[in-house]
């Protein structure tokens, strides 16, 4: 399967289209064309449809794993009741924008901007705008480890089912190092590599993802830190920070681990991890950092991808 061509869109539905649907949200703004309209003003209202992944918020019967619609409300109305606009399609976009960059869960937004007031000299019910937005691409870091079997083959395979996954586009990929194992169980020693992709998955779904990849390297969870096929961890979504049992963002323990740090770094030297700082300066301290040595060339590994 080959890499997706640069430039290429991202599939348009790459995650169920699970939606919170707030209709009706009324409020006084003063937007319109004409003076009496920005003067007087008149009541608009709202409909917003939330696009969010919703298994894992029902999974966990978990409000930080969805999205706070009363947030959401309070911001429309904001926007609704703030700076006066001629169109209401320009409201509209205020709204889009506005809630997609404070909801990073929301990857899709539709609005309804309703003006029943408008100043049109004939019977009618209703006049309305409606806008449906994506939410930009996210920066993601995914960490890979592999102990058993064919290491090589499990990393080229994973790299190869990533490259054809709907809304993943790979940024650049992180040379291959060979590491002693850490956690105290006495096992062979990994490979480990980092891989950056560019994706419209939200942090859950991405987490799905990158559970499937070990399900296909017939990853078993037996010891904890024990020997596998392939571990893939998300170290990083965006800037997000999260502590969910399920999904902690960054990953916890990644600012300590070499071999985490170390092929990060040999990829992106001006990284940084989200709440704990330069990555070249981290791997100055991680106690495993002795034990990290370089592994074998993998095609496709050790590659970054300019403008991606």
């Amino acid at each position: 399967m080959s890499e997706k061509p640069r430039g290429q869109s991202f599939s348009a539905s790459p995650q169920p289209s699970d939606a919170i649907t707030l209709t009706g949200l009324r409020a006084w703004g003063r937007h319109g064309v004409l003076a009496h309209e920005r003067e007087a003003g008149q009541e608009f209202s709202a409909d917003l449809r939330l696009e969010v992944d919703l298994r894992a918020a029902a999974r966990g019967d978990a409000l930080g794993r969805t999205v706070n619609y009363a947030e959401v409300a309070a911001s429309a109305v904001e926007e609704i009741e703030g700076e006066p606009h001629q169109l209401i399609e320009t409201l509209a976009e205020r709204i889009a924008q506005r809630v997609l960059a404070e909801h990073v869960l929301i990857r899709r937004i539709a609005i309804t901007i309703h003006k029943p007031s408008a100043p049109i000299p004939h019977p009618f019910a209703d006049v309305t705008v409606q806008i449906t937005r994506d939410a930009a691409p996210v920066d993601a870091v995914l960490a890979l480890g592999t102990n058993l079997g064919d290491r090589a083959a499990h990393l080229r395979g994973a790299l190869e089912s990533l490259r054809g996954a709907d809304g993943v586009e790979i940024a650049w990929t992180a040379p291959v190092i060979e590491t002693d194992p850490v956690g105290g169980v006495e096992q062979a020693a990994f490979l480990n590599t980092a891989i950056g992709i560019r994706t419209v998955l939200g942090p859950w779904t991405l987490l799905d993802l990158a559970q499937r990849l070990e399900q296909d390297a017939q990853r078993v969870r037996e010891v904890r830190w024990g020997p596998r096929t392939l571990d893939v961890d998300l170290i990083s979504y965006g800037d997000l920070i999260q502590d969910d049992p399920e999904l902690t963002l960054p990953h916890p323990r990644a600012h300590e681990r070499a071999f985490v740090l170390a092929p990060w770094l040999q990829a992106q030297a001006d990284a940084e991890l989200p709440g704990r700082g330069r990555v070249a300066a981290l791997l100055e301290h991680a106690p495993d950092r002795h034990g990290i040595r370089p592994g074998p060339r993998i095609p496709g590994f050790g590659a970054v991808r300019e403008g991606s």
